[in-house]
């Protein structure tokens, strides 16, 4: 996604651009009071308010809306719909950019018809859309961000919940079974012969035969927890072992476990191990 919708003299605080995110781009706006005209994309795009109120105008789908806008209101603008938002003050937000096709693949994936159109909506209030976004915009404002499963999870997390908070349903709950014993060892095996290279959603539900909402469910119910973090345990223990028993510099082991670089690898281990790569190196030595 490379158009981006005007924002006028607006400040971006915090960007996904550059990190090689799929289907989904974020960035932290700062508007100034007045008029903003946004033209429409070829994505679905939500606008997340951040921070104190503001009273605000919005002129979009040939509507007109006044509204005193607060932390957390959403407004949802479908793709080449095009808008004005004018605001009595600075303001805040977190803008969202959804693909059509990931939004068209989440639409068939909880088994609704896929022509049907996003609508728009203002001062949407949705928990569990806006925990999501928020889990966006700490990831974007992260020194050093996670691995890009992390963001292939939130970016199918979220079309999910942007159709069934359109639809005010919630998932199937029939998809909550475990994988096979074969669907595991196979997803096992991959994962381990690929932990060195960019590992997505779409290529392990692919692998599996199975749709992206069937193989989030599925993996947790196997593995215990979510592909992104089942895969960044796996990265943390190559590396520790890595550490142990050779004599690569840090910087070639954080690349060989997969890592973007070794600051990455140092703060995942840290994180999940309580001990930096420093530390384990010294008391090898």
């Amino acid at each position: 996604m490379n158009d981006h919708p005007q924002t006028g003299s607006a400040r971006i605080l915090a960007s996904s651009r550059g990190r090689g995110w799929r289907g989904l781009e974020a960035e932290m706006l700062r508007i100034p009071p007045g008029r903003t005209h946004i033209s429409g994309t070829p994505y679905h795009r939500l606008g997340i308010h951040v921070g104190r109120p503001v009273r605000a105008q919005c002129r979009c789908d040939g509507r007109e809306h006044r509204r005193l806008q607060k932390h957390g209101d959403i407004d949802v603008v479908p793709a080449g719909l095009d808008g004005v938002w004018e605001d009595d003050r600075e303001c805040m937000i977190l803008r969202l950019a959804i693909s059509k096709d990931l939004l068209r693949q989440a639409t068939i994936d909880l088994g609704r018809d896929p022509s049907e159109a996003v609508v728009p909506r203002f001062q949407l209030r949705d928990p569990r859309l806006e925990a999501i976004a928020w889990a966006v915009k700490a990831e974007i404002e992260a020194d050093v961000p996670s691995d890009n499963l992390y963001a292939d999870t939130l970016a199918t997390a979220l079309a999910f919940r942007l159709i069934e908070a359109g639809n005010g349903t919630s998932r199937p709950t029939d998809i909550g079974r475990a994988l096979s014993s074969r669907q595991k060892r196979l997803l096992a095996d991959y994962i381990e012969d690929n932990l060195d290279t960019p590992l997505s959603l779409a290529e392990l539900a692919a692998l599996a035969g199975l749709s992206l909402s069937h193989l989030k469910t599925q993996f947790r119910e196997s593995f215990s927890m979510p592909p992104h973090q089942y895969v960044l345990h796996r990265r943390v223990t190559r590396a520790e072992a890595l550490i142990r028993n050779s004599s690569m510099p840090l910087s070639q082991i954080a690349l060989e476990a997969g890592f973007a670089h070794q600051s990455h690898m140092a703060n995942s281990m840290k994180r999940l191990l309580g001990i930096s790569p420093g530390a384990i190196t010294r008391a090898r030595n």
